[in-house]
């Protein structure tokens, strides 16, 4: 089943992000590659695709789990929780209808 998970970033989160951003897309790199990424990115803290020093507000991950206890488990083990860039993260089942 596909699970959101949606974290929201500490306040200055944006120098953290770049420290731990390699060991971060590790991960999701390697959901995409089991075929079970469905998207991922951060909020832009301002309207903008590049937000420069304005930074990042938080993630939106949609990946396939088998249930929502391992979706909970594998978000609470990502690098940007574990180090603190994220503040909170709230895991929900997902029902993909379109595309």
């Amino acid at each position: 089943m596909w699970y959101c998970i949606f974290a929201t970033d500490c306040k200055d989160s944006l120098s953290m992000r770049h420290k731990h951003r390699p060991k971060h897309l590790e991960r999701l790199e390697e959901l995409q590659s089991q075929g079970r990424l469905l998207l991922a990115g951060p909020f832009p803290a301002i309207d903008s695709m590049e937000p420069g020093p304005n930074g990042f507000t938080g993630s939106l991950i949609v990946a396939e789990f088998d249930c929502l206890f391992d979706a909970n488990e594998w978000a609470n083990q990502d690098p940007f929780m574990v180090n603190g860039i994220f503040e909170n993260i709230n895991v929900k089942p997902f029902k993909k209808t379109l595309p």
